[in-house]
């Protein structure tokens, strides 16, 4: 591993500090590319406005049409954390909005498979539904639109995946990465997404004369404005959508709603699917966070809180991606997903706590089916080169055995490992699909994984059966008997676009830590701020002097360190085997409590040994 400081501009960090920024955070936020303070506004105002987004005008007419006509509303969600809460969002605020009739449905990941598939289709159909609205899925489902259209259904695709060679011939796509979108955020989660089309709903509604005026006495807005003017509450003509001539009657006209109850979920789902945290998304999470530690949250997340033993009053970054986003998508891999879409839709606190409790239980399950399965692939990956040899250049790992729930994750875990492209593996428990293998994969900085994938079936027709993703996180389908090559195509790839710089390890810190910033307080500061994929979480690093070492559960590394000439708890999990007395060490900072006095320890990320 190299362990490598991050540049500190000195003018941006200086402006920072001298624009009333904390010293340490002033350096942080300069590291990762802010260059003022107003970068830093997270007020909802300073949000990308709607107008941007291809297609989000032609969806507010298309669902206002159909609510004024009383047509009944599908949403079909996908079966992760991002898609839970998508469908939350399009249930919740679908309904708030004046919509009579919204149903949901969302594929089971074994038997269904991904997205809007023809079968799913033909299930909307026979609920009764007239409009077909997907989320976090469908700008890959061609054939899925198409048997929809069929069947007479409006289709509107919101998703934020990359598209392939054709779009569905949706009534409307809402994309920011179709082909000419304008819209700034190309990394907006499915979430937040579904988010602006409600943003735009409301807009068409209001000009429609919906509303007879603000749903509270402050009449802030709360989103970005959807036309050139400023916003206001009400009566605002927005020149950016086309006016519809259909009025809505006086009779049903009430006050306008609040959209903004729905950020505690956009910013969960967003940070849980591990988009960039560009400037607007971390605005989104600021405010969904802001509502949450006021107690402003749905009673369903509050006991996602609770069962995870949680906080909510400080809640975290931390907590979406590691303590609820895992409960809920756990639903996803092992059972079924309804139960976490639910959880987030429930308004009765005791519904609520029993859903968040199977969610916890399931979650237990994973983490087990997930321990046998890591250690397995580890085991296989020890055959795959002579101890002192380099890995391959790419990872590749089938069993039996493995679980298809899981295999993201155990991807997840390998890929860390050996800071290697890894798939792994697992038979398809689908009907009619008994020969083929679904595998999920995650990638190193500077390796596309969906571009790669796309590379390997055109030098291969007919070898993956299924494919698509992100660039650092793909899946795809394979028959068995085409694993093999595969295998060795995937490697191809990685041999041509990866050198030995790029497939050695590196851990990006901010530096040595000033003496001065090592107490709880500011431990508990850095925490309170919006961290997450391209916007990362501090990790200092310098040399220390080791203590004492000793394993606490045969599987983690306890430490006594000197930093700076002091004494620091230290831990490193996952680690067992024992560090040189004196070692430069990558390290986050956390607190503890013990016998009522908190102190800062420690959590070791890396060493350069």
């Amino acid at each position: 591993m190299k362990i490598i400081t991050r540049d500190i501009p000195p003018r941006a960090a200086w402006a920072l500090e001298q624009a009333g920024i904390h010293p340490l955070l002033a350096r942080l936020y300069a590291a990762r590319g802010v260059l003022g303070k107003d970068e830093l506004d997270d007020g909802l105002a300073r949000l990308l406005p709607p107008t941007g987004m291809k297609g989000l005008a032609e969806a507010a007419v298309l669902l206002a049409d159909a609510m004024a006509a009383g047509k009944k509303l599908c949403v079909v969600a996908d079966y992760d954390c991002d898609g839970a809460t998508a469908c939350a969002v399009a249930v919740r605020g679908l309904r708030l909005l004046g919509a009579q009739s919204v149903d949901y449905l969302v594929p089971d990941r074994v038997t269904d498979g991904y997205g809007l598939t023809p079968p799913i289709a033909q299930r909307v159909k026979a609920r009764g539904a007239d409009v077909l609205i997907t989320v976090d899925n469908g700008i890959a489902s061609v054939d899925g639109v198409a048997t929809a259209n069929a069947l007479g259904l409006q289709v509107l695709v919101t998703d934020h995946h990359l598209p392939g060679p054709q779009l569905p011939d949706a009534a409307v796509i809402v994309n920011p990465n179709q082909p000419g979108c304008e819209f700034e955020s190309k990394s907006i989660a499915g979430v937040g997404v579904m988010f602006y089309v409600l943003l735009a709903l409301r807009s068409e509604l209001r000009r429609r004369g919906a509303f007879d005026g603000p749903s509270t006495s402050s009449g802030q807005s709360d989103g970005p404005s959807t036309g050139s003017g400023p916003s206001t509450s009400s009566g605002r003509t927005d020149a950016s959508f086309p006016v519809r001539a259909e009025p809505v009657e006086a009779a049903v006209r009430r006050p306008e709603p609040r959209l903004d109850v729905l950020l505690p979920l956009v910013a969960l789902g967003t940070v849980a699917d591990v988009v960039k945290l560009d400037a607007n998304n971390r605005r989104l999470v600021a405010q969904g966070l802001k509502r949450i530690r006021g107690g402003a949250l749905p009673c369903g997340l509050a006991s996602l809180f609770t069962a995870a033993g949680r906080n909510t009053k400080g809640a975290t970054t931390f907590d979406f991606g590691f303590a609820l986003g895992p409960r809920i998508n756990a639903a996803g891999r092992l059972a079924d997903m309804t139960i976490g879409i639910e959880c987030l839709l429930t308004d009765d606190t005791g519904r609520g706590d029993e859903l968040a409790r199977s969610l916890d239980a399931i979650n237990r399950e994973r983490r087990d089916i997930e321990g046998g399965m890591r250690d397995q692939a580890m085991q296989i990956v020890e055959t795959l080169f002579d101890e002192g040899d380099e890995p391959p250049a790419a990872i590749c790992l089938f069993d039996p055995d493995f679980h298809e729930g899981v295999v993201g994750i155990v991807a997840s875990r390998v890929k860390d490992k050996l800071n290697r492209p890894t798939f792994v593996f697992a038979a398809s428990q689908a009907d009619g699909r008994e020969h083929e293998l679904k595998g999920s994969g995650r990638s190193i900085a500077g390796f596309h994984l969906r571009d790669a994938l796309d590379l390997v079936a055109k030098r291969h027709p007919g070898v993956l059966l299924r494919f698509g993703g992100h660039a650092m996180a793909a899946g795809c389908t394979v028959a068995e008997d085409q694993l093999d090559v595969f295998e060795q195509a995937l490697i191809q790839v990685a041999e041509e676009w990866l050198d030995a710089a790029t497939l050695l390890r590196r851990l990006h810190t901010d530096g040595p830590l000033a003496p001065e910033y090592r107490r709880a307080d500011l431990v508990d500061t850095l925490h309170r701020e919006v961290w997450g994929q391209g916007f990362a979480p501090p990790v200092f690093s310098e040399e220390v002097e080791i203590i004492s070492q000793r394993l606490v559960g045969d599987k983690h590394l306890q430490l006594k360190l000197r930093h700076q000439g002091q004494p620091v708890d230290g831990i490193w999990f996952g680690r067992t085997e024992p560090l040189p007395a004196r070692v430069k060490l990558a390290f986050r900072l956390d607190a503890d409590e013990w016998q009522g006095v908190r102190r800062v320890r420690f959590l070791v990320e890396g060493a350069e040994i």
